[in-house]
């Protein structure tokens, strides 16, 4: 028996966003497994859990074997506080100096790199009585933000030093770890600096997810999984490593609001960009790209119909797209599969020359969200 949760009380369209609770506990508890117990694992939600809905999924997350959550802003990290999560969370992103007292009245730790946030947790303490958890981040080669390498060291020692701080980790984040030679430059970085500072009783993280599957990194106790846990991956480089048996989590579906017939020569949708030949059965489902569907991928997709392959045709609208069911048997209310095991995110991201994760991260702005075990 399937059981289903939504994250409306009613859904009103047409349309959602399947996530499946069952197989994203499969994917952590296979990183679970393969990780040495005594490594402790953060899992990362940021962006609504890359579109998944992180609030819905932190418990699963939880108890399959994940000891923190990840996030990449206060407000994220205060929405899964306000869902009664009480694990810890960290704020991996750059959090703005004025906002700190609010990351420790959430009880959430975040991450410094710079003399202003120093000051800043220091004035959050005078007003709050309470330390700040911070975790350092360094800056190995990302560029993004961090301590640079030639400061680490003094800066660490710095924080150490600071009675109105709980420093809880330190960590940085690999830029290509595709790359074995690229990586490799930032794990001699990471050991240079751990190799100068007394660690005892940090958390100390460096592997992302293709990092915690290829590279075995001594100088770590915690890994960082993210967009793997929902049954997708970047490239890997080749290696040795551990290869996760992953299960799709993220589905999108919608039911058939119109059947017509397109009669020989007329065109479907705006500009016309497809043409019936002969007469064609054209059904309408209620996904267009306002629901994260990108017009690029008209006329270049399919979806799965009665468990037959429909091609999409026209292009994709701001609200409706349109499929090619000619010889299909269907009715109205019948469900178009846009994303299942046949028709995958990672296809759409080849066609439009991008990353799977940005994908699942649009499928957000209407689309309602069901959970079903």
């Amino acid at each position: 028996m399937k059981n289903i949760r939504q994250t409306k009380a009613n859904i009103l369209r047409d349309s959602w966003v399947e996530i499946n609770i069952e197989n994203l506990a499969h994917n952590a508890k296979e990183f679970r497994k393969h990780v040495p117990s005594d490594t402790k694992l953060l899992a990362v939600v940021k962006a609504d859990a890359y579109g998944h809905g992180s609030v819905m999924l932190a418990p699963t997350l939880l108890a399959s074997g994940f000891d923190m959550l990840g996030v990449a802003s206060i407000d994220e990290g205060v929405d899964l506080r306000n869902a009664k999560i009480n694990c810890d969370i960290l704020v991996l992103g750059a959090v703005p100096v004025w906002a700190v007292e609010s990351a420790v009245q959430a009880d959430l730790s975040i991450a410094i790199f710079s003399k202003e946030h120093l000051t800043a947790c220091k004035n959050a303490f005078e007003r709050t009585g309470t330390k700040p958890k911070v975790h350092i981040k360094l800056d190995t080669g990302m560029n993004r933000i961090g301590v640079s390498f030639e400061d680490a060291v003094e800066f660490i020692k710095e924080a150490q030093k600071a009675d109105y701080l709980d420093l809880q980790g330190i960590f940085t984040h690999f830029a290509n770890a595709e790359n074995r030679e690229k990586t490799q430059m930032q794990i001699d970085k990471w050991n240079s600096v751990l190799s100068q500072i007394d660690t005892t009783g940090l958390l100390l993280h460096i592997q992302n997810t293709v990092g915690t599957m290829c590279y075995n990194v001594p100088k770590s106790n915690m890994r960082r999984v993210g967009i793997a846990l929902y049954g997708l991956l970047t490239d890997l480089p080749d290696n040795n490593g551990f290869h996760p048996d992953l299960r799709p989590v993220m589905s999108l579906k919608g039911r058939i609001v119109n059947i017509h017939t397109a009669k020989d020569g007329e065109g479907v949708s705006y500009c016309h960009t497809y043409t019936a030949k002969g007469n064609r059965k054209i059904a309408t489902i209620p996904i267009g790209y306002a629901d994260g569907v990108s017009r690029g991928l008209s006329n270049k997709i399919s979806g799965t119909l009665n468990g037959q392959q429909v091609p999409q045709v026209g292009n994709i609208t701001m609200d409706q797209m349109m499929f090619d069911i000619t010889g299909v048997d269907a009715q109205i209310g019948d469900i178009i599969s846009l994303i299942d095991d046949k028709n995958t995110i990672d296809n759409w991201a080849q066609i439009l020359g991008t990353i799977n994760y940005e994908l699942t991260c649009r499928l957000k702005v209407r689309l309602p969200r069901v959970y079903t075990r």
